[in-house]
């Protein structure tokens, strides 16, 4: 069940879609009539997060231009591990893809998977790139990244956080920011990002960090309040929220970014149109703009041995980030 907040925000994203849908032309044909058939995009997370909320806003848009159902399911489980597992074991024919955010990207740092990303899956296009807020709920009475953590210091192992599962990357965010201003918080752990939101703002939990996307409908609303944002520079949606590294966490950075994945071996010819036709529709003004007062922006074009690249970099960085750190990732 989608949060109101979450639902609200989901409804304007499709809306922005439905009104860059007009101008393009159909896609022209693709070697064997591609799609002839249902295409099942996979999404790791329970509904009601930002990943779920994009994912169905551009299937809604392809099934539109192509004239066949690209159909979301929600595939939970292991923090967004089962989705990327059943993605890698499916037939590379561009009728199985996956739209994902940090789940398929931390999937090999962390060993939840057996094999290795990079290799078995195939990046497609990166939708958008986001900072995450650190939030917590109004009835904890603290306003500054300080003074959260003068808290937690106070009250060592009280405070608790949600994430969107162990391994997710609001896990790897609260274990960071544990690590790197030396409190203690206990960690939550939920099946996707939608339903520790709806724990958050109904107080059972007291902080978590989450997407700009999937946390400005209840920044917005007053349900949860924005202590700070995860980037180095503050976000121009939210001027006035600091970041982490400002507010006496120097360097502090968490950067997430969308994106939709096939299993390698998918032929290029499907890949470089379905490239093309999701960053058309990411890059129209209406849904920039809808994007972009969430907080997060749209990514620029990139072809997928370009998106590849960078996926592989992302991977890089959090396994040498692991292997180097202390941090508590069970």
């Amino acid at each position: 069940m989608y949060h109101s907040g979450t639902r609200a925000a989901f409804i304007a994203f499709l809306s922005g879609i439905a009104l860059a849908a007009h101008a393009q032309k159909p896609p022209a044909p693709l070697p064997g009539g591609y799609p002839a058939k249902t295409v099942r995009v996979m999404v790791g997370t329970s509904p009601g997060g930002g990943v779920d909320a994009i994912t169905r806003g551009v299937a809604q848009k392809l099934s539109e231009q192509w004239g066949q159902s690209f159909v979301v399911e929600n595939r939970t489980g292991g923090g967004g591990v089962l989705a990327v597992t059943l993605l890698a074991q499916a037939a590379p024919d561009g009728y199985t893809l996956y739209g994902g955010g940090s789940q398929v990207v931390t999937a090999t740092p962390l060993k939840k998977v057996p094999f290795d990303t990079r290799v078995v899956l195939a990046p497609v296009v990166q939708f958008t790139s986001s900072s995450y807020f650190l939030l917590v709920h109004p009835s904890l009475l603290v306003r500054s990244v300080k003074e959260l953590v003068a808290l937690a210091k106070k009250r060592p192992g009280t405070l608790n956080y949600g994430s969107a599962g162990a391994g997710s990357a609001s896990h790897l965010g609260g274990e960071l920011f544990k690590f790197r201003t030396g409190i203690d918080l206990m960690h939550i752990p939920y099946k996707g990002n939608g339903q520790a939101l709806i724990d958050l703002v109904s107080g059972q939990t007291q902080m978590m960090f989450t997407s700009t996307i999937s946390g400005s409908p209840h920044v917005k609303s007053g349900r949860a309040r924005a202590i700070a944002v995860s980037s180095l520079k503050r976000v121009p949606a939210y001027p006035d929220v600091p970041t982490v590294s400002e507010s006496g966490v120097p360097g502090y950075e968490l950067d997430n970014m969308y994106g939709l994945y096939a299993p390698a071996g998918v032929p290029a010819p499907i890949l470089n149109a379905l490239n093309r036709e999701v960053s058309q529709i990411m890059s129209s003004p209406e849904v920039r703009s809808r994007v972009t007062a969430d907080g997060a922006e749209v990514a620029p074009p990139a072809s997928p041995p370009e998106f590849a690249k960078r996926f592989a970099q992302e991977i890089d960085m959090w396994e040498k980030f692991i292997k180097t750190s202390d941090i508590k990732l069970d």
